[in-house]
């Protein structure tokens, strides 16, 4: 079924990118849905994956300084190429070409146009809404055409010879993807109709079949020459054992088997047991990470299906990665655990001709932390998934999220730099987005080409991945693959991820290879929050009434007791929000409270049962700040709900007028 894409991708290869002239059908193209190993052919130049989306068009690269420019502006939803009369311009290519992906958060029912080479008419006119919603052929397959929490994808191929030009009218909602490849000058390529063939459609049938139906099994099916072993494995405790394939070959599926209730705790055992492939003699692996992430989910056993990777019921992982090598290919496994782990390997591998293994490149995956932050401070904001020098291709990620005290981690965009690009080709809209789902939804979902295994409802364990099968990303020189990362370590919020790639021989893999069994395992601390003693939180409050905006928690820093404050917003002058203070026992009390300052907020009075607290407070600064503790003097009060009352009353002549109010702690203590 992939025989024939793989040997055009070895025909681009050989030929060069200059004239090649290179036929794509568009069957040749469906099967590319499901063929992995395509992945491993090195790019021909002038190959290229790249996404028009809707980022905030603020952020920008500015040649005369040599600095980025509002890097973490996040009005993501609505920026486009430009306007033409009353239409919107969402993307322009030059072909030949292919659009792979096309995904959105909020899909309206204004029309969206796709134009192919220069044609007056569109090819396809739909709402953007009719692009996901499985009414209109050919986007009528759900393997390719579906939701996954929130998010809308669409995975039919649409090709091009020479240009393809997008164009909405207003008004068709907010967040767009469109992920495409260019080929080489030559090649050819059959310009996209609705109307497909019988024989189009059967493939697009059959890719949907098997993407629906066969999850967790071989696409290429069984090779000629293949070779299966499967093979009990118990790694003794802080011991190693390896496993070694000779020959010109290609490890074509590679599986573990556990039985869960022989390993322990698997959230743990998992990152204990490190598996690392060395590719033809290298000293250094191509391949290295925990064992349960290099299956695309950790930590602990996440049941999923993927096409490339997965975990099943029987407690069987299975990887499908093609992993080409001319001489041998050795597979080492290291428990750092104090207890052995049991467990059944299984390797299936076939022959590869001398030719193909000269066009092909090694298999890589790293597992790592912060590696490789960038140096310049106005790109604080970026992680890099990858970072690598050489040729190849990036084909996917898993992203896993230690976010134990809650809050939406993944507000960040997507960025990747090919061959040194000083703006990213590719630049997304938030990084649920990049994951194929929307809104920050926690609910679990799986398919093909992107899944969240584990979600704590935002706070605690996420995992996600994303394979990028026929969207791979081609480098010819470099390859820097980044998300935004908004919270600090500290929060704590903390990434660490698996990339994989396929790169040349001898290209930059410069990943650490030795983290040491703490740095995979300890960060899963439960934070330990400091808290004023005696204080009643802000957040915890009783409101009684508010007469103008709302109230909310926000999560601030180690500055504020219990890292949150109740934050007023909305609100104008001479709005009023009334709090209960409680009170056991009548007697005298010092009051002391801990308030918010910075740009936006306003000026207040405080009472207490109608009685003013001193004069009014101006909250502004340039910056936010907590104000330190404020003591309001001796209170004689009765035993009982007490009223807090704060009232707007103005703002400092500096301040921006958004007349924003937080409350950090009350103290309410009996007086010496």
């Amino acid at each position: 079924m992939k025989k024939l894409f793989m040997v055009v991708l070895m025909m681009m290869f050989a030929i060069g990118a200059a004239d090649a002239a290179v036929k794509l059908s568009y069957v040749d193209l469906v099967k590319s849905l499901t063929d992995l190993e395509a992945l491993a052919a090195l790019p021909p130049a002038g190959e290229k994956c790249q996404q028009w989306s809707s980022y905030d068009r603020a952020s920008r690269y500015d040649e005369k300084t040599g600095t980025y420019v509002a890097w973490d502006a996040n009005d993501d939803g609505v920026g486009i190429v430009r306007t033409e009369g009353d239409k919107q311009v969402l993307a322009e290519m030059e072909g030949p070409g292919c659009i792979w992906r096309i995904w959105s958060a909020l899909p309206g029912q204004a029309h969206v146009r796709i134009y192919l080479d220069g044609a007056a008419d569109p090819t396809v006119d739909l709402p953007f809404s009719g692009y996901f919603d499985l009414k209109n052929p050919p986007f009528t397959y759900p393997a390719l055409v579906h939701d996954a929490s929130s998010g809308k994808n669409c995975y039919v191929p649409i090709p091009f010879q020479k240009s393809c030009k997008i164009v909405a009218d207003k008004d068709w909602g907010a967040y767009y993807h469109f992920t495409y490849t260019t080929y080489p000058k030559g090649t050819v390529l059959r310009t996209f109709k609705r109307d497909l063939s019988p024989e189009e459609t059967a493939a697009l049938a059959a890719a949907d079949r098997f993407l629906s139906e066969n999850l967790g099994t071989d696409p290429a099916g069984k090779r000629k020459g293949e070779i299966a072993f499967s093979k009990p494995l118990i790694i003794p405790a802080k011991g190693d054992m390896s496993i070694a394939v000779n020959g010109r070959r290609a490890i074509t599926a590679l599986k573990v088997k556990l039985d869960p209730g022989a390993i322990g705790d698997a959230a743990k055992a998992l990152r204990e047991v490190v598996m690392r492939i060395y590719w033809d003699g290298e000293k250094s692996p191509s391949v290295c990470a925990p064992l349960g992430d290099f299956f695309g989910a950790g930590p602990g056993i996440n049941t999923y299906r993927s096409l490339p990777l997965g975990m099943l019921d029987d407690g069987t992982f299975y990887s499908f990665w093609y992993m080409p090598f001319t001489k041998k290919a050795e597979i080492e496994f290291s428990n750092d655990g104090d207890r052995p782990f049991p467990m059944e390997l299984s390797i299936t591998h076939a022959p590869i001709s001398k030719s193909a293994s000269r066009t092909m490149g090694r298999f890589h995956a790293q597992w790592h932390l912060d590696a490789f932050l960038p140096t310049e401070p106005e790109r604080w904001i970026d992680w890099p998934m990858l970072k690598t020098t050489g040729r190849g291709r990036f084909c996917g990620v898993v992203l896993n999220i230690w976010n134990p005290k809650g809050g939406w981690w993944g507000e960040g965009d997507e960025k990747f730099f090919v061959d040194g690009e000083k703006f990213p080709s590719t630049f997304g809209t938030g990084s649920e987005d990049y994951f194929g789902y929307a809104w920050g939804n926690p609910a679990l979902f799986q398919n093909a080409y992107h899944n969240q295994t584990i979600s704590e409802g935002n706070a605690g364990n996420i995992s996600v991945n994303r394979w990028h099968i026929t969207d791979n990303v081609p480098f010819q020189k470099s390859f820097e693959g980044c998300i935004e990362k908004y919270w600090p370590n500290k929060k704590p919020t903390q990434y660490s991820c698996v990339a994989y790639w396929y790169l040349a021989p001898g290209g930059g893999d410069p990943y650490d290879k030795g983290y040491s069994v703490e740095e995979r395992t300890s960060y899963r601390i439960q934070p330990q929050v400091y808290r004023v003693p005696g204080a009643i939180e802000g957040e915890s409050l009783e409101v009684v009434e508010v007469t103008g905006g709302e109230t909310q928690i926000q999560e601030l820093d180690e500055r504020y007791s219990g890292e949150e404050h109740l934050w007023w917003t909305g609100a104008k002058p001479g709005d009023k929000l009334v709090l209960a203070i409680p009170v056991n026992d009548a007697g005298t009390y010092e009051l002391e409270m801990q308030l918010t300052k910075a740009v936006d907020y306003g000026i207040v009075q405080l009472s207490l049962d109608g009685v003013p607290l001193g004069g009014p407070i101006d909250l502004y600064n340039d910056g936010v700040i907590p104000t330190g503790p404020l003591s309001f003097g001796r209170r004689e009060l009765s035993a009982g709900t007490h009223r807090l009352t704060v009232e707007i009353t103005g703002a400092n002549e500096k301040a921006v007028k958004a007349y924003m109010f937080g409350l950090d702690y009350v103290k309410v203590e009996p007086a010496n």
